[in-house]
């Protein structure tokens, strides 16, 4: 029986890496961007709160 030509796995490899890279850096892009928004909730709850008892 004849065999069909041999599979790519080696570039099919590389772009699973790719994309798997590509993935992980956009989770991380993701995680930076909400504790530097959450880092400047807190900062702007703090100064509203300063503000509240000033005025007080």
């Amino acid at each position: 029986m004849a065999k069909g030509p041999e599979k790519n796995t080696k570039n099919k490899a590389l772009h699973t890496k790719l994309l798997n890279r590509k993935k992980a850096k956009i989770q991380e892009e993701k995680r930076e961007r909400a504790l530097r928004l959450k880092a400047l909730v807190a900062k702007m709850n703090e100064k509203k709160n300063t503000d509240e008892s000033d005025a007080k």
